[in-house]
């Protein structure tokens, strides 16, 4: 009975700490504006930082893994006491990520979901976190356009990491957050950008 109630409670606390808006509440407290309406439009740290500077934009990128990591990390240490709970993991991570993408408290406009889903790697699998950053770095550097970069990299992190071996808890996070990534990505598809990653409108 208490573990049944643990697996429901898990990926609750996972989605409720991703849906925390930090970029929102970051950036009002330190310019006065709502992140959503400037940039990009998401909140997340790329907007924080481009609107805010690198200060806040890194305070919230701190903040944003760390809501993937706590309630991936709280749920692995619980699931190690049972193999047959493993599946707690990858379900609570992923319930963080869909949380940051679509959050409870910010009227489910939130951000695309990428430092979360790391913090979650960091939890369980740190060399995981590595892999998937490089990645998706390179991903962007061959694309030149982070949305499509995303929805790539959204496909592909968990057949990386199989080539690379971690079949652990992280293969299957890559997954279930894989997919939140590609749909939260699909969005800005066809979004025109001039400079890698920083997503502004062509002029």
């Amino acid at each position: 009975m208490y573990n049944t109630a643990m697996t429901i409670l898990f990926p609750i606390f996972g989605y409720l700490l991703g849906s925390l808006p930090f970029s929102i509440w970051v950036t009002r407290y330190a310019i006065g504006v709502d992140v959503r309406d400037g940039g990009s439009g998401h909140a997340g740290t790329t907007n924080t930082l481009r609107q805010a500077g690198f200060k806040w934009g890194l305070l919230v990128f701190i903040l944003d893994i760390a809501k993937g990591f706590l309630p991936t990390y709280f749920a692995a240490q619980f699931a190690s006491q049972d193999v047959s709970l493993q599946y707690l993991v990858p379900i609570t991570a992923s319930c963080a990520v869909l949380g940051h993408c679509w959050p409870l408290f910010a009227q489910f406009r939130g951000g695309m979901g990428l430092a979360t889903f790391g913090g979650t790697l960091l939890a369980v699998t740190p060399i995981a976190f590595l892999i998937a950053l490089l990645l998706l770095i390179l991903l962007v550097l061959i694309f030149r356009h982070s949305a499509r970069a995303g929805v790539i990299a959204g496909f592909l992190f968990a057949p990386v990491l199989w080539i690379f071996n971690i079949r652990d808890a992280a293969f299957y996070i890559s997954i279930g957050a894989g997919i939140i990534v590609i749909l939260r990505f699909l969005t800005d598809w066809n979004r025109k950008y001039r400079e890698l990653w920083l997503d502004r409108n062509k002029s």
